[in-house]
């Protein structure tokens, strides 16, 4: 396709960059493993990438094992001494910024403009929680004085297994091994095999910044891997982000051992637009954010649009309008606005759901639903795609589509519209549109969503939790929530008398 504006980096020079192959472990680049190579291919082109080295059941002992090893020294770090380490992390990370960006581009598609945020925000979120190393009390409990003392100090788990998706690895992993390492742990970060080369480079940063030999293990893995983490009995907690039913299967595999997880997971989330907003912001929003954002491949991307039946047909109107001018190409064309999915199979999936929808007659087409073809017919585009006039009980409505799909719905009042978005098994976030500041707040209240956002889209600041509710999961990654996940409260009881 042809370039208009001048991009940081190609995709030439991007390949360039891909990490040699391997597991970190121990400290030690393994370039072989038990697992069969995975065959990657780059969804811009459809065009192979790099063979990449997996985990198997031994190298996921084998890393465990490392952790487990580290843990004690690790622990007894100086809490100053770990801050120090993740802060000279961050600044790896900082300098290598359009490095990492690149791979993100190459190993899933995602623009490189949307990639270098992404690598930003994972700076952020690992300073942040460098910052929180020192600073972990704990308390004295009150019983009766001169009789004894009690007092509650904060431990950490020990081996944590962090499993990331593949749609943002970089902040994924952020949230995970930042709060888990300052907090003590050592990690075995698993990193999915659709998306390993901008995790084995901050493997690479890792072990630069000076993190000792087993603290932080890197083995991209498949689900044979993962499976054998979450069921490993010297793993102490697992976090994990992805789909609901492998998260379904994580803590099955978790509750054999009793070990905690953390699980963020799917969403089909709601935007909620009232009569006073502005249909031609909204409508804009709506479909940047639900459709456009890194191809729709978001859990907590507003997928599902209600809109108030007086501005119902203007909202349409500006989203039909915005959809249609995206740009779909290359992800390091400056240009460029939405890249392709995943995988020819992620591809396959979200054009069968969009037949499906026009076969059940659940919404009216109004945009897209087809796979791209001329220049782009070679990669994984899928046309950003918009129904309007959903049905509430379909598929379109209810599912996950993980994909450039909008579901456009209208409602005629508040209660109405608060009964549509609650009425899925998610609830990871909602996004209200109003200018009436109380009727903000008595929606927010009424959303079943971990996260609300108004009049906007919140970055997901690191000093602030985010989790969702129902099949989307539990637990809380962000703030000092964040970190209280990676520790566990022990009570000491000591007798004066």
């Amino acid at each position: 396709m042809t370039t208009t504006t001048a991009a940081p980096l190609d995709a030439v020079a991007a390949r360039a960059l891909l990490p040699a192959p391997g597991l970190l472990i121990g400290g030690e680049w393994l370039r072989t493993s038990s697992a069969a190579p995975f065959p990657h291919v780059d969804p811009a082109t459809g065009r192979p990438t790099a063979e990449v080295v997996l985990a198997g059941p031994a190298e996921v002992d084998a890393a465990v094992a490392a952790a487990r090893t580290a843990f004690p020294g690790w622990r007894r770090t100086p809490p100053g001494a770990r801050r120090d380490a993740l802060l000279r992390l961050a600044d790896l990370l900082a300098g290598s910024a359009s490095e990492l960006a690149a791979l993100t581009s190459v190993e899933m598609g995602q623009p490189f403009k949307a990639a270098r945020a992404g690598v930003g925000a994972a700076v952020e979120w690992f300073r942040y929680y460098a910052g929180w190393a020192d600073k972990l009390d704990g308390l004295v409990a009150p019983v009766a004085p001169g009789a004894a003392l009690d007092y509650v100090v904060p431990e950490p788990y020990g081996v944590v297994a962090a499993i990331i998706p593949w749609n943002g690895p970089l902040i994924s992993l952020a949230l995970k091994v930042a709060p888990a390492l300052a907090a003590g742990n050592t990690v075995v970060l698993k990193p999915p095999e659709l998306a390993p080369f901008s995790s084995l480079r901050f493997a690479a940063l890792a072990v630069e910044a000076g993190l000792p030999p087993g603290v932080l293990n890197v083995i991209p893995g498949g689900p044979s891997a993962g499976a054998a983490l979450c069921g490993h009995p010297d793993v102490g907690k697992i976090s994990f982000t992805g789909g609901s039913d492998t998260g379904r299967a994580v803590a099955t595999a978790a509750a054999r051992n009793h070990t905690p997880v953390v699980l963020e997971l799917g969403g089909k989330s709601a935007s909620l637009v009232f009569a006073d907003a502005d249909p031609a912001v909204t409508g804009k929003l709506a479909a940047l954010l639900g459709v456009a954002q890194n191809s729709g491949q978001g859990c907590f991307l507003p997928t599902r649009l209600l809109v108030e039946r007086p501005v119902y047909e203007a909202v349409l109107e500006r989203v039909v309008g915005v959809v249609g001018g995206l740009r779909l190409g290359d992800p390091f064309d400056a240009a460029t606005v939405m890249g392709p999915v995943v995988s020819e199979a992620a591809c396959h999936r979200i054009l069968a759901v969009i037949e499906d929808a026009v076969d059940a007659k659940a919404g009216r087409l109004c945009a897209g639903g087809r796979r791209a073809g001329g220049d782009l017919a070679g990669g994984f585009f899928v046309e950003p795609t918009v129904f309007a006039d959903a049905d509430p009980a379909s598929r379109l409505v209810q599912e996950e589509i993980f994909g450039p799909v909008l579901a456009v719905l209208p409602f005629d009042d508040e209660e109405e519209a608060v009964a549509l978005a609650n009425d899925t098994r998610y609830g990871l976030a909602g996004y209200v549109w109003t200018n009436d500041v109380r009727r903000a707040h008595r929606v927010a209240d009424a959303l079943d969503a971990g996260y609300v956002s108004v009049n906007g889209m919140a970055p997901l600041p690191p000093q602030a939790p985010f989790g969702g509710w129902k099949a989307s999961g539990c637990g809380l990654e962000g703030g000092r929530a964040g970190i209280d996940e990676f520790l566990r409260p022990k009570n000491v009881f000591v007798s004066l008398r």
